[in-house]
């Protein structure tokens, strides 16, 4: 019994020997004033921009302003649900959002929660919704396209993956239409789609869920979406996460396409918030911080170098205009941020050419780095040859006596401008793209009734792929067209109007 005793005595006295006292201490601040999810704190320490702060009661806040007396946060929850009063804590931490597999076909909120009615998302992974952008050695060329499957997108104004390209125009000139047809068109090309919704009805965010859903693009997209109902905090948060979720997929290897929808209700979201944190503000009310807080957020977007696994994000920002006013503040700053702009035009919308694409004042930086050499042969002299048809337009409506060359461009031109009319959610192959440009570049279809050019071309295409079957697979694998390339689809199309159309 005594050596029983003795034996426990002992123990008892290792373990009391090694046990390692640990203590947490976390600085404390009251809450002064809360308004519109932007709390004021007092006597809170120690704490960093951007940390995540807990409020007594299961609540979080962010930190934003760090002034000498009292420090402002951004609820991530309703401003109803917090005090003058209630005890604030610094975590040490940043706000982090699940990431990974299980999003795919879900819609979260800006922190993360499913909002689709679907289970509780469980994944072993997550992702700080600040973090650096790539270094300038860890980024790779832009030389893969991303095809849109709009026509004069793919030909015109070439988009790479790891290339930001802004999307501007009016309201309801068809900007969030393009985004949706572009993430339609990434079936079956491996790669992953976001989606990110800010300050959008929720009746526009469900017509979008089940577009998505209906043509079979919702498995490879996550939606993240903070309407219009919602604080501004949550709005400002929304198109982080979505980078956040994207940066997950890059970092392994994914291609990824990001759309922000938009960045002008962003903007406001967070000059809204700035004004209520009391900053000092400046054009048009905005903080002086607005353009860092975009360039900070499209700046992730890149290709990584192969030895980062070659990922990329490639961003579409979309920007509203009023009026057409492409130099105002939020425009031109994120104009001068991205890597071009296809600009949406009233005029041509409500001309019922659609994508209304003013291809005048759209570009690509990257240019013809992202392009297939096959779409490179065939799509340069198209921008020239719209441009020329624009000019005599314009010549035209002086009501001159035009002689017959002027005539023909402006006949071609308009047979162009109508083969480059897409309905909505209507992808066109690469392929396929690279065949009409051909047959239009040379003006095959002379003679054709405007109104009848997608009718013929639309026939031409069913008839070139039942008889030019192996041409066409060899397209899509080598991505290029030769002399006799072009000589086959001359002599199809020719072949075709004599036999179907009986036009000699």
């Amino acid at each position: 019994m005594e050596t029983e005793l003795g034996f426990i005595t002992q123990h008892i006295k290792e373990e009391v020997e090694s046990f390692e006292y640990a203590t947490s201490v976390n600085t404390a601040g009251r809450i002064v004033s809360s308004n519109d999810g932007v709390i004021m704190i007092e006597g809170l320490a120690e704490v960093k921009n951007g940390e995540l702060l807990y409020i007594s009661g299961g609540k979080y806040a962010l930190a934003l302003n760090l002034e000498e007396e009292l420090i402002g946060a951004i609820l991530l929850s309703t401003s109803a649900d917090v005090a003058v009063g209630d005890i604030a804590y610094t975590t040490g931490k940043i706000v982090s959002v699940p990431a990974g597999k299980p999003l795919l076909g879900r819609v979260i909120n800006p922190l993360g929660a499913p909002l689709d009615g679907k289970s509780e998302i469980k994944t072993r992974y997550y992702r700080n919704i600040e973090a650096p952008a790539p270094a300038i050695l860890d980024r790779a060329k832009v030389n893969t396209p991303l095809y849109t499957g709009i026509k004069a997108i793919d030909s015109m104004i070439p988009i790479g993956k790891g290339q930001r390209e802004l999307i501007i125009g009016d309201r309801q000139t068809g900007k969030t239409a393009l985004a949706i047809d572009t993430i339609i068109n990434q079936k079956d090309k491996d790669v992953i789609c976001v989606y990110v919704a800010i300050g959008q009805k929720s009746s526009s965010v469900t017509k979008i869920l089940g577009e998505l859903e209906a043509h079979g693009a919702l498995d490879y997209t996550v939606i993240v979406s903070s309407t219009a109902g919602q604080s501004a905090p949550l709005q400002y948060l929304a198109p982080y996460t979505g980078t956040a979720i994207a940066e997950e997929f890059m970092y392994n290897g994914r291609d990824v396409l990001i759309v922000y929808d938009d960045l002008s209700k962003h903007a406001v979201a967070y000059r809204t918030i700035s004004l209520l944190l009391k900053r000092p503000s400046g054009r048009e009310a905005y903080p002086g911080d607005i353009f860092y807080i975009h360039s900070k957020l499209l700046e992730r977007s890149a290709k990584l170098c192969e030895s980062l696994g070659g990922g990329s994000i490639t961003a579409l920002p979309i920007i509203e205009t009023l009026a057409g006013d492409i130099s105002a503040y939020i425009p031109t700053n994120v104009i001068s941020i991205t890597d071009g702009q296809i600009y949406l035009e009233s005029e041509l919308f409500n001309a019922g050419i659609r994508p209304a694409i003013n291809v005048g004042l759209s570009v690509s930086r990257v240019g013809g780095a992202a392009q297939c050499p096959a779409m490179k042969k065939v799509s340069g002299k198209i921008r020239l040859h719209l441009a020329h048809y624009r000019e005599m337009q314009i010549f035209a409506r002086f009501g001159a006596d035009l002689d017959s060359a002027t005539k023909e461009s402006l006949e071609m031109g308009a047979r162009l401008t109508e083969n480059l009319k897409q309905a909505e959610f209507s992808p066109v192959s690469m392929e396929d793209t690279v065949v009409e440009l051909v047959v239009m570049q040379n003006d095959y279809l002379k003679g054709i009734p405007t109104n009848k050019v997608r009718e013929v071309i639309t026939g031409f295409l069913t008839y070139f792929h039942s008889r030019e079957a192996a041409f066409i697979e060899n397209m899509r694998t080598t991505k290029d067209i030769d002399e006799e390339g072009m000589k086959i689809i001359e002599y199809r199309i020719k072949r075709y109007i004599d036999r179907h159309l009986h036009l000699k």
